[in-house]
């Protein structure tokens, strides 16, 4: 498993080489331009953008600034925002905590919700639970979800209120109320709404896959073989069966998770969360490449160590799969 793991490792190397010259292809190729951030602002002159060309070392060819880009980021520099002016490992830690934050919520929330559903789904194949199990994850898996977002702030924010107070029954957007001191009650009402836009999809998603798997599973031949034994059938479903059906799962999520932990793109927007996802929302529309490629690049990134935890992970539940 060791050998695995460092030849997959090496073998990430050249693929994230390629990335990153497929991102600074893309952000030079930005139609605005890599000054927009500065030619937008009326107080800055010609003769202080050609200044800040030259500092930033935009007029140089561009293979020359792709290789100072890309040894700036090795080495942990990964430039300075053009917008806020501020190194962006300083912007980025300041989000990442938010963004996992949340999609962490929203993923515990989903897998409690989805898993013990899909499973119940396929023991009860074709009754009344699994039929409206199956209507619950096509609806979930159809609807838009920025405009599931939308609805929920209409519902919680605007229409209901709270009977005491008068105030609306739940926050529509941030992570907090500004000024008030800090409240456990307080994050968790404002993380409500953002956890079930975000969660709403994965449930259905994960159900499915879980129904479907498990179904797959339960009329294998062992499984037969433990219920002519004797065993009763909790013990067969989740010591012999949830193991093996929970692989496409893992597969699903892998695939996922890197997504979510880059930035809920829409979740973030809507509900003005200071994540990941809305500071790329903001970077892309200011122009602001520095932050775009560093957040394409950490996304990249966690699409290949998450691959290689799904893997491992593999290895664990199925004893059948080896590495060497």
């Amino acid at each position: 498993m060791t050998r695995y793991i460092i030849r997959r490792a090496l073998q990430a190397i050249p693929l994230l080489l390629l990335i990153s010259v497929v991102v600074f292809a893309l952000a030079n190729a930005m139609p605005s331009g890599l000054m927009a951030a500065y030619e937008n602002n009326p107080n800055i002159s010609k003769e202080d953008l050609v200044r800040l060309q030259e500092e930033l070392g935009l007029n140089t060819p561009a293979h020359i600034k792709y290789l100072n880009w890309l040894g700036n980021t090795v080495r942990g520099d990964l430039g300075y925002s053009l917008t806020e002016r501020r190194p962006v490992t300083t912007i980025l830690a300041e989000r990442i905590p938010n963004t996992i934050y949340l999609t962490l919520v929203s993923f515990i929330v989903s897998l409690i919700i989805s898993i013990p559903i899909g499973i119940l789904s396929a023991r009860r194949q074709y009754s009344i639970f699994d039929h409206m199990a199956t209507g619950f994850a096509f609806i979930g898996q159809s609807i838009p979800i920025f405009w599931f977002g939308l609805i929920l702030i209409i519902v919680f924010n605007v229409l209901l209120k709270n009977p005491v107070t008068g105030r609306p029954l739940l926050p529509g957007g941030g992570m907090y109320t500004i000024g008030a001191p800090f409240s456990v009650a307080d994050r968790l009402q404002h993380l409500i709404l953002p956890v079930a836009m975000l969660s709403v999809f994965q449930v259905a998603q994960h159900m499915r896959y879980m129904r479907s798997s498990m179904l797959d599973v339960i009329h294998q031949d062992y499984i037969r073989t433990a219920r002519a034994k004797g065993l009763r059938e909790r013990a067969i479903v989740y010591g012999h069966a949830l193991k093996n059906a929970l692989l496409p799962v893992v597969t699903v999520i892998g695939l996922e998770l890197p997504t979510l932990v880059s930035g809920a793109f829409f979740t973030e927007t809507i509900f003005s969360w200071p994540g990941m996802g809305r500071l790329f929302v903001n970077a892309a529309g200011l122009g602001d490449y520095t932050v775009l490629m560093a957040i394409v690049m950490l996304s990249a990134l966690l699409v290949i160590v998450f691959n290689l935890l799904t893997d491992i992970t593999y290895a664990f539940l199925d004893p059948r799969i080896q590495y060497s």
